[in-house]
Formats: structure tokens, C-alpha cells, sequence
């Protein structure tokens, strides 16, 4: 990630991941710091889709950084 505040990272991704779960996911992972496998029993998800969600979410955050 981009060299970005705490407070920066949450604006980009309440202003550009706009589903509120995978918004929720990506938060707990950047900014919480949480590893994947409790996310994936938090969210009820698999561990291979919490990667993608989060995966997906660090793309579209840092195709709105440049």
C-alpha cells in the first residue's frame, strides 16, 4: 500500500469499496490488522475468498491513489 495515514486508508476505503461487507473485510484487514483465517470465521467466508475480497479492495483503493 501507498505511503498513507490511518485516517487516509479508511476515507479511501469508505469512499471506494461500496459494499458494506467487503468494505467491512478490508477495513478489519488494514487497518486492524487482523490475519485472514479470523476474518474468515468472523464474516462466515472462506479463507481464499476473504484474500480476494481483500485483494480486490487493495486494487481498486490504489487505482484511486495515483
Amino acid at each position: 500500500m501507498p505511503d498513507v495515514s490511518r485516517s487516509e486508508l479508511e476515507q479511501l476505503i469508505n469512499a471506494w469499496v461500496l459494499n458494506e461487507r467487503n468494505r467491512a473485510v478490508i477495513h478489519r484487514r488494514l487497518i486492524d490488522g487482523i490475519r485472514f483465517e479470523p476474518l474468515a470465521e468472523e464474516f462466515d467466508l472462506s479463507v481464499s475468498q476473504v484474500k480476494r475480497i481483500v485483494g480486490k479492495g487493495k486494487q481498486t483503493i490504489l487505482s484511486h491513489c495515483r
